[in-house]
């Protein structure tokens, strides 16, 4: 129940504004839960952060595309985890491998796959070199603090908003 009510406040959410993300991007680890993925064992049954799942639906029912951007050096625990959260059909794209560099690369590989301009993704992720390195190329990227939940999303889609905003539509409002 408690997911229904998170993804009707984040659907709110996306209700305020109307310059929208086309995708969005989540980190894994301490980003959508909380915890690293090469700490743990396939065996073990992952959980998400209380509020991810209702902002993850939110997302899906308003039309706008989900992906993975993640650094691990297990990929397939990450992955059998999103397996059994039954997440896996979720996204676009699922960049999960070991790359000692930043993001970057990763978000080459989903601009590859999507067509999508960087200035049309919203990224989240716990890591500020992160966050510096993929704002750099472009896209609005958000530091959570430990998780994603509704207060990050907010911010998140209000930067966003604000990167959309063009001089030339900024100069034509009264």
């Amino acid at each position: 129940m408690a997911d229904q009510r998170v993804k009707e406040e984040a659907l709110q959410i996306l209700g305020l504004f109307q310059a929208l993300p086309r995708l969005v991007v989540f980190d894994l680890d301490y980003t959508l839960w909380p915890f690293y993925c090469e700490c743990r064992s396939k065996k073990d049954m992952p959980r998400l952060y209380p509020q991810a799942r209702g902002i993850l639906h939110a997302l899906k029912d308003k039309g706008i595309d989900i992906a993975i951007a993640s650094r691990s050096p297990t990929p397939d625990i990450a992955k059998a985890f999103l397996e059994k959260l039954e997440l896996q059909s979720s996204f676009v794209a699922q960049e999960i491998f070991s790359s000692w560099t930043h993001k970057t690369e990763h978000f080459q590989r989903i601009h590859r796959r999507t067509g999508l301009p960087f200035k049309s993704i919203l990224f989240f992720d716990d890591e500020d070199r992160n966050i510096e390195a993929v704002s750099n190329m472009g896209v609005t990227s958000v530091h959570v603090g430990n998780a994603v939940n509704l207060e990050a999303f907010h911010l998140g889609l209000k930067s966003f908003a604000k990167n959309s905003i063009t001089p030339v539509a900024s100069s034509s409002r009264k």
